[in-house]
């Protein structure tokens, strides 16, 4: 069924998500404070990784059989929090096909904060009124010219919301702690990453335009995005394949300082000390004058993108 076999770790990891995030509710009547904090950051992790599958999926679905792959969305919407196909319009069709230009809406140069730790911080809540805006022209788009497409969206925002509000009836608390905090950490997670692997880079450079961190432990829990640059330039290669690609093609051509090892590390130098804002060069950042984003939605031809992204 699947068509990598690295995808078992997917399956075992939305799992486990689900473990964790049912397990809580049926100890709550028994469980200390500490205990309850344990389970919360937890389910914030694993709802994290979650999202990291999310993302992962919607550039290269894990099984053969679309009916299953259009019914694993729906699956992980439930540990994202949102819709799975919510993420494809800000992410497939503005991010990657606009890095860093007008029309990306979570654009790095939009974070203007002079501490540069506010920006890593904050990035998720600066760039979420963008992204949502997209999303909703987006979708009207799609209601459209991919009515499939838009019945997906929202089969899968509209459970979401259901179980939302169920949830929140049974146990507003639990509700509170182990589903919508981790729902929020995950989506301020995978947005911020964005902030990290491109501020101070060169979105212009066939190489150059992305962070990349090659730590065997982070890329064993991330599922080899740290390798960002090789995703950046084949977006539909499988997640597993990407460190032989980054060897191979974007290494050799890559600046060394856009090749780090630890991810912690650079955002200690980054955000706590020194913690100043610089390009892959030492140099400090110098920002555009701000401006509103340009339309990414009214010209986009769906089957010319997708043929684009699969080249």
């Amino acid at each position: 069924m699947l068509r990598y076999k690295a995808d078992r770790r997917t399956i075992a990891f939305v799992a486990l998500y689900w473990v964790v995030a049912v397990t809580p509710w049926f100890r709550w009547p028994v469980m200390s404070g500490w205990e309850i904090a344990g389970w919360v950051v937890a389910n914030c992790l694993l709802s994290f990784f979650c999202a990291v599958i999310v993302h992962n999926t919607i550039h290269a679905p894990i099984f053969y059989s679309r009916t299953m792959n259009r019914f694993f969305q729906f699956v992980l919407s439930f540990t994202y929090g949102h819709s799975v196909s919510a993420y494809v319009p800000g992410h497939n069709f503005s991010h990657h096909k606009y890095t860093q230009e007008r029309e990306d809406a979570i654009r790095t140069t939009k974070a203007r904060f002079r501490i540069n730790l506010f920006n890593q911080l904050f990035f998720f809540y600066l760039m979420s009124g963008d992204i949502l805006k997209g999303e909703i022209a987006f979708g009207r788009k799609m209601y459209h010219e991919r009515p499939k497409w838009f019945r997906q969206y929202g089969l899968e925002l509209g459970l979401v919301i259901t179980a939302n509000v169920i949830l929140l009836l049974i146990n507003w608390k639990c509700m509170l702690l182990f589903w919508l905090i981790p729902h929020q950490y995950a989506a301020w997670g995978i947005v911020g990453t964005n902030y990290f692997q491109h501020d101070g880079a060169d979105d212009k450079h066939p190489y150059n335009h992305s962070r990349n961190f090659s730590s065997p432990v982070l890329n064993w829990l991330l599922f080899n995005n740290g390798y960002h640059g090789a995703h950046h330039n084949k977006p539909n290669l499988h997640w597993s394949l990407l460190p032989e690609y980054h060897d191979k093609h974007m290494r050799p051509h890559l600046h060394p300082n856009l090749d780090r090892v630890s991810l912690m590390s650079y955002l200690i130098e980054a955000h706590i000390y020194p913690g100043r804002r610089v390009d892959y060069l030492g140099q400090p950042v110098v920002l555009p004058p701000a401006e509103e984003d340009l339309d990414w939605v009214g010209e986009i031809n769906v089957k010319q993108h997708e043929e684009d992204m699969a080249a």
